[in-house]
């Protein structure tokens, strides 16, 4: 299993729009995001910064990355949520082209 932390900026404004539409995320993409072998898939949120944490299960993580992104209702979902996140890191316009979460590297994990 891979333990996957992210980190992308909220733009302001933007939390109550990103928490309401969260509360309630299209089964679609759920189940695109299990099938590609994503579990305890979390969204944190503090002074403006989500941070996401994800473990994989999977045996070929790009594959699966790339079923995500392939994903009509994926990208739709995605196409609602871009325009509520600037990235850290990196000049990508939305998810769709990449480059978007930061990766963090993990620097301590016990269980």
């Amino acid at each position: 299993m891979k333990r996957i932390g992210q980190i992308i900026k909220l733009k302001p404004g933007a939390y109550e729009e990103y928490t309401r539409l969260h509360a309630d995320v299209w089964q679609e993409v759920l189940d695109t995001i299990h099938a590609a072998n994503i579990r305890n898939y979390s969204i944190y949120h503090h002074d403006g910064l989500l941070f996401a944490y994800m473990e994989y299960v999977g045996d070929d993580f790009d594959t699966d990355m790339a079923k995500i992104s392939a994903d009509p209702k994926t990208r739709e979902w995605w196409a609602i949520n871009d325009p509520l996140q600037q990235p850290v890191a990196g000049n990508s316009s939305g998810s769709i082209e990449g480059n978007w979460w930061h990766d963090m590297e993990e620097v301590f994990h016990t269980d």
